[in-house]
C-alpha cells in the first residue's frame, strides 16, 4: 500500500489516463482539508477548528440572503461546512467498502446534521454562525482524523472512486436514456382532452347533415383560387391547435375578410375538423377543409415517402416493438414519416391555380399581422425563411451527413439553415425550379437514412439550396417548445412565435411562461371545450 501512495505523490506522467487527472483535481479539496486536520493534529487536537479571526463576521439577520453567494464565499461557515460534508461524503464510501458500518453510520449521521443546517440557513434568509457551525466540523473533523487513522489516505480514496464514478456513470447513463424515453412518449401522446374532442365534434358531423351540405357549399368558392386574396396552409390532424393557429392569425390582421386558409387533415380527423370550422365564425375569413386521402395523384408510383410508409423495415424502424435503445427516441418520432408532415412539398400540385402562400405549422401562434409577407421581394427563390445560424448547431453539416460523397461532393457544410413552420413559397418559381423533383429525388437517396437521420427540414434543406431568401429574425421566433430562456422582448417583436420541441402548449408539461401566448386564442367558453379541456 506504500509503495502505491508513494507512485501517486510522483509528478503526473503523460502516460496517466485522463481519469487520474480528472480524479486528482477532483480531490484537490480533500488534500487541502487534510493539510488542515494535520496541522490541528500536530498543535492541538482539542482545538477548535475554527479560526479565531473568523469570530469578527456579524450575526446580523440579512432579509435578502443569496444563499448562493454565501456558499460559494471564502469566509463564511456555510462553505466551511459545505466542503467538510463533500469530504465526509468520500470517506462514507470508502468505509462502506471496507465494511466499517460504525464509522458510515458516524459520517452519515454528521452529514445530515450539515444538511440540516444549510437548509435552515437557506429557508431563514440568515447566514450560519459560528455557534451553530463550530460543533459540525469539530465533529466531522474527528471522524475525518479517525477515518485517516484507518488508513483511508487521499491515494485510496482516489482508487476507490474510480470504480464508483464509473458505476455512477453508467447509471446515470441508463437513466438520462429511460427519462428520454418517457418524455418522448409524453411528447407523442394525443391528450384525452383533444381526443374528447375529436368525438365530440365528429359525432356532429354525422348526425348534422347541413354541415356536410355547408361543406360542399364553401367547397366551390371562388375565393378559394383569387390570388388577389391571402392565402395560408396548414397539414394537421390537431383540431385545437389548428384553431389557434386561424384565430391568431385572423385576430392580428389588419383585413382578416381577406384571408383564406386551406387545412388539410387526415380521414380520422376530417370530419371534426370540418364540424369545429364550419360552426365557429373567424372574422369573416375564408376556411377550406380538406381530407389528405382526396389527394388521389399522391400515391405510390407516384411519391417516395408514400413507399418509405409502405416499406417493412421503415414500419419496424419507426413504429416497431423491438427497437434499438442505441437509437435516440426522437429520431424514431412517427410524425418524421407522417404523410401530412410531407405535404409541404407538393404545394404547387395541392395548388395549382395560386401564386403565392403562406405555411404555417400547428404549433405557431401569430401575434402580428402576416399579410405584408406577400408583397415581400423573394428575389427569384422559392422560399421565404427565418435563418437560424446566429449559433453554430444549425449549419448544413450538423442536419446532413458530409462524409457521404453524394452530399459532401454538392453542398456547403457551413451553409447557413433555416426554419420550417412560417415560410412564404413563390408557388410559380416552385414550379419553374421543379422544386419538389429535387425533393423526391434526395428522399429516394435517403431511403436507408444514411444522409440525414429525422425529420422534414433536412430535406428541405437539400430540396431549397439556392433557392431560400433570408427574412427578418422577428417573422419567426422559435423554441418556445423546449428554451426556458427567450427574451421577452424577442417575443414581443415576433410576428410569429412557434413552439417547436417536445413541450407543446396543448400538453401538461408546455412551458408555463409560453402557454397564455396559446391559450389567449382558445374560447373557453365553447361547451365543448369546457366539457373536454376545462374539466
Amino acid at each position: 500500500m506504500r509503495r502505491r501512495a508513494a507512485d501517486y505523490r510522483r509528478p503526473v506522467r503523460r502516460r496517466f489516463s485522463h481519469w487520474i487527472c480528472a480524479l486528482l483535481g477532483l480531490f484537490v479539496v480533500a488534500v487541502l482539508v487534510l493539510f488542515v486536520v494535520h496541522h490541528y493534529h500536530h498543535e492541538d487536537r482539542v482545538e477548535h477548528p475554527v479560526h479565531e479571526e473568523d469570530s469578527r463576521m456579524e450575526q446580523v439577520v440579512q432579509e435578502n440572503l443569496n444563499f448562493t453567494e454565501e456558499i460559494l464565499s471564502a469566509t463564511s461557515y456555510s462553505r466551511q461546512l459545505a466542503e467538510q460534508m463533500t469530504l465526509a461524503k468520500a470517506y462514507v464510501v470508502i468505509a462502506k467498502e471496507h465494511n466499517n458500518l460504525h464509522l458510515t453510520w458516524e459520517l452519515s449521521s454528521k452529514i445530515r446534521s450539515c444538511q440540516l443546517l444549510l437548509s435552515k440557513a437557506a429557508m431563514r434568509g440568515q447566514p450560519i454562525t459560528m455557534e451553530e457551525a463550530e460543533p459540525i466540523i469539530s465533529s466531522l473533523l474527528s471522524l475525518i482524523y479517525k477515518a485517516q487513522d484507518a488508513h483511508y489516505d487521499i491515494a485510496t480514496t482516489i482508487v476507490m472512486m474510480k470504480s464508483h464514478i464509473q458505476a455512477l456513470e453508467e447509471r446515470a447513463n441508463a437513466a438520462t436514456v429511460q427519462s428520454t424515453v418517457f418524455g418522448q412518449l409524453v411528447a407523442e401522446a394525443f391528450p384525452k382532452s383533444l381526443h374528447c374532442l375529436i368525438v365530440k365534434l365528429s359525432a356532429d358531423w354525422f348526425k348534422k347533415l347541413p354541415l356536410q351540405d355547408l361543406a360542399n357549399d364553401r367547397r366551390n368558392s371562388p375565393r378559394l383560387v383569387d390570388n388577389n386574396l391571402y392565402h395560408f396552409c396548414i397539414f394537421s390532424d390537431n383540431v385545437l391547435a389548428t384553431s389557434v393557429v386561424v384565430n391568431s392569425t385572423v385576430s392580428n390582421a389588419d383585413h382578416s375578410k381577406q384571408i383564406v386558409f386551406h387545412i388539410i387533415t387526415n380521414g380520422i380527423s376530417y370530419g371534426a375538423m370540418q364540424a369545429w370550422f364550419l360552426s365557429n365564425e373567424f372574422k369573416g375569413s375564408t376556411i377550406e377543409v380538406r381530407n389528405i386521402e382526396e389527394l388521389s395523384w399522391l400515391n405510390v408510383s407516384y411519391s417516395p415517402i408514400i413507399k418509405q410508409l409502405l416499406d417493412v423495415d421503415s414500419r419496424a424502424y419507426y413504429f416497431g416493438e423491438n427497437q434499438d435503445l442505441k437509437v435516440e427516441p426522437k429520431l424514431r418520432n412517427p410524425k418524421y414519416i407522417s404523410l401530412l408532415n410531407h405535404l409541404r412539398f407538393y404545394m404547387p400540385e395541392i395548388y395549382p391555380q395560386l401564386e403565392k402562400i403562406v405555411f404555417l405549422d400547428d404549433d405557431v401562434v401569430v401575434q402580428k399581422d402576416l399579410t405584408p409577407l406577400f408583397s415581400l421581394d423573394l428575389h427569384g427563390n422559392v422560399n421565404g425563411a427565418v435563418e437560424t445560424c446566429l449559433e453554430a448547431h444549425h449549419r448544413y453539416y450538423k442536419y446532413l451527413n458530409f462524409s457521404n460523397p453524394i452530399i459532401s461532393s454538392k453542398f456547403d457544410p457551413l451553409a447557413c439553415g433555416w426554419a420550417f413552420g412560417m415560410n412564404v413559397f413563390d408557388l410559380i418559381a416552385w414550379r419553374k425550379a421543379n422544386v419538389t423533383a429535387r425533393y423526391h429525388y434526395w428522399q429516394e437517396q435517403n431511403a436507408d437514412r444514411t444522409l440525414w437521420k429525422l425529420g422534414t427540414l433536412p430535406a428541405g434543406l437539400l430540396a431549397f439550396y439556392g433557392l431560400t431568401e433570408p427574412l427578418d429574425r422577428r417573422w419567426h421566433v422559435l423554441g418556445l417548445g423546449y428554451d426556458l430562456n427567450i427574451d421577452n422582448r424577442l417575443i414581443e417583436s415576433a410576428a410569429v412565435v412557434h413552439f417547436n420541441g417536445n413541450l407543446k402548449p396543448w400538453l401538461k408539461l408546455a412551458i408555463g411562461r409560453y402557454k397564455p401566448l396559446w391559450e389567449r386564442y382558445i374560447n373557453l367558453s365553447h361547451p365543448y371545450l369546457q366539457d373536454c379541456v376545462t374539466s
